[in-house]
């Protein structure tokens, strides 16, 4: 995810307001902005943190929320084996201020497309894929919107219980969650569901994750036929 210089860009600062603990090493860290400063952004994009660690350290972290409360922002995140920046995050307690500059980022969502949406999403890499679903199903839903989310164990699939509730409500949308330890399982069952099976070829799919699952999943969609601009994805 790499940040975008623009020293123009204005440094804000938030208050941790709430901290909820999805597992023993994810967090949500919610970071209520001062009324009227006039923070907005795009579902997908992130913020950079400016943390007061090893002699300064900036960290990309995406936007778990949606923009239409643009005020209390939440970020997730794992707690990384000796990363300085999670340890540092993880250890903040409710009242500590943060500071950043932002939004950045072009892995975004402004409208649903007019084809078949697919969100392909891998561990914490649900992060920025939380909102842009939220703004795929927010309208007359028209085309079909599908997730499929892979991580370790049930409790590592976050948000699940809202994903449950929007699929049991909205006709169009289908929830797919892989419970496996691989990362490869998603990648296979995309090869298998969206290449194999099916010829169709106009679909739009966002992708996210750590690590080269998602470069492999790129490849493979857009090797299958799949538009290059119709495969958008983002790294970490």
């Amino acid at each position: 995810m790499p940040l975008e210089p623009n020293p123009s860009r204005a440094l804000y600062t938030a208050t941790v307001e709430r901290i909820t603990a999805h597992n023993a090493d994810t967090r949500s860290l919610f970071l209520r902005l001062r009324a009227g400063c006039g923070f907005a952004f795009v579902p997908g994009q992130f913020l950079s943190l400016q943390l007061p660690i090893a002699n300064g350290a900036i960290r990309p972290y995406s936007i778990a929320s949606d923009p239409e409360t643009p005020e209390l922002l939440e970020i997730c995140f794992n707690l990384v084996p000796g990363g300085v920046a999670s340890r540092y995050l993880f250890d903040l307690a409710v009242g500590a201020q943060i500071h950043f500059t932002g939004p950045w980022g072009t892995f975004t969502l402004r409208d649903p497309p007019g084809a078949e949406c697919v969100f392909l999403a891998d561990g914490t890499g649900i992060a920025p894929i939380r909102p842009m679903l939220h703004r795929a199903l927010a309208g007359s839903v028209t085309t079909p919107i599908r997730l499929h989310y892979r991580a370790a164990s049930l409790d590592a699939l976050l948000f699940r219980p809202e994903f449950e509730i929007a699929q049991r409500r909205c006709a169009d949308f289908v929830f797919e969650p892989i419970v496996n330890d691989s990362a490869e399982a998603l990648l296979d069952s995309t090869r298998v569901r969206y290449v194999e099976d099916d010829a169709d070829r106009t679909r739009h799919f966002y992708v996210c994750g750590v690590g080269d699952v998602v470069t492999k999943l790129r490849d493979l969609l857009r090797t299958a036929g799949y538009a290059r601009r119709a495969v958008e994805y983002e790294k970490w």
